[in-house]
């Protein structure tokens, strides 16, 4: 999968729709499944409706881009028995998120992508390493156990350094660092809001898509608020085209 998102953001154009679109689908496909175990054809044709829609956004005029992302959610929301709430909003994050990640790809170039993708790991992977390193006072508990306050500080820091590589030749200068942190936030807020999804859901992991690591949306769940949060934050601070 990993090598699959490098060639795909390489390529660009079609083939990084595509691939933005078959991966929120499949976040569709895995909602649909955690919220209704036994609608697996209900699910997949939410997630093959989701992703169509999206990878559609990527060519129909812009005024019809928010009806398109929401008509999946809304046709989802009417067709389950539970979780209705639960249904629409995540299913509306992840056609938001998908949509943002096509718009950054398409309008701002490799660049900006790779730094949302630098940022959501950077704040992973600190968080990680510092959160079984020092430990410490717990998050929030009750929705996600592992998660320390010292792994949330590195996480922001780990991301600041990221902006501030960013900076040095991106033409936006030392704001980018302050929107990497709040990113930062943001992409941790998408993973605690995932940790309380399964927990209301009562399962361990998204789906088993991805051996050894879950599903899709065990891996993306830091993107898709960051990727929407890119969007917004482009259209505040002008980021400009990147080089590449």
């Amino acid at each position: 999968m990993v090598v699959a998102g490098l060639v795909a953001i390489w390529a660009g154009g079609v083939v990084f729709n595509a691939f933005v679109a078959a991966v929120c689908g499949a976040m569709v496909w895995e909602l649909s499944r955690m919220l209704e175990p036994g609608s697996a054809g209900k699910a997949l044709q939410m997630g093959i409706m989701s992703g169509a829609a999206i990878l559609a956004c990527a060519y129909v005029p812009i005024f019809y881009v928010l009806p398109f992302l929401l008509a999946p959610a809304i046709a989802g929301t009417s067709g389950i028995n539970r979780g209705k709430g639960l249904y629409f909003g995540f299913a509306t994050l992840i056609a938001l998120a998908g949509f943002a990640l096509i718009s950054v790809r398409g309008n701002l170039g490799i660049d900006w992508i790779l730094w949302l993708i630098c940022v959501v790991i950077a704040t992973d992977v600190a968080g990680y390493f510092a959160g079984k390193m020092i430990g410490g006072a717990k998050l929030w508990p009750r929705v996600s156990p592992n998660k320390t306050w010292s792994g949330t500080v590195a996480g922001w820091l780990a991301s600041g350094l990221v902006g501030l590589i960013f900076a040095q030749f991106s033409g936006v200068g030392v704001v980018v660092v302050m929107v990497s942190v709040v990113m930062s936030m943001v992409s941790q807020a998408g993973d605690i809001a995932e940790s309380a999804l399964k927990r209301k859901t009562g399962v361990k992991d998204s789906s088993a898509l991805i051996p050894g690591h879950g599903g899709v949306m065990d891996r993306f769940d830091g993107m898709l608020g960051a990727a929407v949060f890119v969007l917004i934050s482009g259209v505040l601070f002008g980021f400009p085209a990147g080089v590449l």
